[in-house]
């Protein structure tokens, strides 16, 4: 088997490959976005994926159970952490017209279900201070904690 490259390898001209960005260019695009994609992990080892809001600093990536109509606020994904932490998050910009502008930033951590604590208080804040809706009228539901472990993406 002939061993692959490194994604991150640097190019023989000393140059990072096209399309590689360091940690600060990733974090600005995921400050871009809107709306990420949270993959989950089940019991059975099937991947759940489903559509977030979002919000960040330095450390971690959070998320909360908004008013938003639900069945319920103890949704699959609160089971899914619980059982097993490790998550994967997405965000990608995708323009049919223009493939130059197609970018996506990979999130990967581990996750914590929170319903009260400081830890809560925080995701709360930085999601209100993200988006206008949650300002208004605070997401009640318990909140998704996830503390980045690595950043990876790619930019055209």
């Amino acid at each position: 088997m002939t061993p692959r490259a490194a994604p991150f390898a640097v190019h023989r001209l000393g140059l990072p490959p096209r399309g590689l960005m360091n940690e600060s260019e990733l974090l600005e695009l995921l400050g871009d976005a809107r709306v990420a994609t949270l993959a989950t992990i089940r019991t059975d080892g099937r991947v759940d994926l489903v559509p977030i809001t979002f919000a960040f600093n330095d450390h971690v990536v959070v998320t909360a159970i908004d008013h938003k109509k639900k069945s319920t606020t103890e949704l699959k994904r609160l089971d899914n952490i619980r059982q097993f932490p490790e998550v994967t998050l997405l965000v990608d910009h995708y323009d049919d017209q223009d493939w130059k502008q197609l970018w996506w930033v990979r999130v990967r951590g581990r996750a914590k279900v929170h319903q009260s604590g400081n830890d809560y208080e925080l995701a709360l804040d930085l999601l209100s201070e993200r988006y206008p809706q949650y300002g208004e009228k605070r997401p009640k539901g318990p909140a998704i904690v996830i503390e980045r472990t690595e950043v990876t993406g790619w930019k055209a």
